[in-house]
């Protein structure tokens, strides 16, 4: 493929990132309104086209878009994901480079998905492109000497718990990240943030501020870098932005965390009652889990950064 065929590609999902105004009187025209020309796309109530894509019988909404050319690429970037790039899509003289087809092969199926609803692909590709993503790797993180550290914070046992959130201290919140106070922020639909972690997997965790308790938190997305990153009470998070304020990064930011060592027993076992408990299920006394077996293999030290 060659780079003209890479630049048409890309820009042609920019478009993506585009939005429009809904047209007032399109509910009402609706069924009147001819299906569209293009594969995976269909008509909506509020005059926008929407995408889709079937898996295994299974529709995949896309998302909606202003109109069908955006839509009907959208469709093609999540055609060739899933079905490859002999896939069939509405613009077959625009097939992705192999830089492209790298991107969406380093991510997963709902990950190219989210991206498409969010219309964040094309930026998330063009910054792929250009640090080399795909090329043989899944990523190329950012170096920490190319990181300054924000702010650090320990979770607490709230933080990484079932209120699946984290409170942003407020002074860090408001210097770091300025969250205008409008209604629809205070009713916790807030903004969308993203961040870089060591690996250099971009995370999107939802910012608000929350009326109720009057603090910032992290929301959507949270729980799932909890997961992923095996994080506990008592850990610590770090945030960081560039060094360089190129204009290309004036929005990035990172998230990396660092583990507490855990306490030790006898056999060298992470003394840590609560994980036993959990892992121990007992009838008349004896554990029928086999839960009496400790985690082996904790990572992380009090002056390493998990990257």
């Amino acid at each position: 493929m060659d780079s003209g065929t890479e630049v048409t590609f890309a820009a042609s999902n920019s478009s993506l990132e585009s939005g429009g105004a809904a047209e007032p009187a399109a509910a009402l025209h609706l069924l009147s309104r001819q299906p569209s020309r293009f594969k995976g796309v269909v008509p909506q109530p509020n005059g926008r086209w929407g995408a889709q894509i079937y898996d295994r019988h299974a529709r995949v909404w896309l998302g909606t878009f202003s109109d069908q050319e955006i839509a009907a690429r959208a469709y093609d970037v999540a055609a060739v994901r899933y079905r490859g790039c002999e896939a069939i899509t509405n613009f077959p003289g625009e097939r992705p480079s192999a830089g492209e087809l790298a991107f969406l092969a380093a991510h997963s199926k709902s990950e190219i998905v989210d991206m498409l609803r969010k219309h964040t692909y094309a930026a998330e590709l063009r910054h792929g492109l250009c640090r080399g993503r795909g090329m043989g790797a899944r990523v190329q993180p950012t170096t920490p000497w190319a990181q300054k550290l924000l702010f650090e914070k320990v979770v607490t046992p709230s933080d990484v718990g079932k209120l699946s959130r984290l409170v942003v201290p407020k002074q860090h919140a408001e210097k770091h990240f300025p969250l205008k106070r409008s209604p629809e922020n205070t009713t916790g639909n807030g903004v969308l943030l993203n961040f870089e972690d060591g690996e250099g997997k971009v995370w999107r965790f939802r910012y608000s501020y929350w009326n109720s308790s009057q603090s910032y938190v992290l929301t959507k997305g949270w729980s799932r870098f909890v997961r992923e990153k095996g994080l506990r009470a008592g850990d610590t998070v770090a945030f960081s932005q560039p060094v360089y304020g190129q204009q290309d990064n004036n929005n990035q930011l990172f998230i990396n965390y660092r583990k507490t060592p855990r306490k030790q027993d006898e056999a060298g076992h992470p003394d840590d009652a609560i994980a036993a408990e959990a892992r121990s299920i007992k009838l008349f006394g004896v554990d029928i889990a086999g839960g009496g077996g400790r985690e082996a293999g904790e990572k992380g030290t009090a002056n390493s950064w998990e990257t």
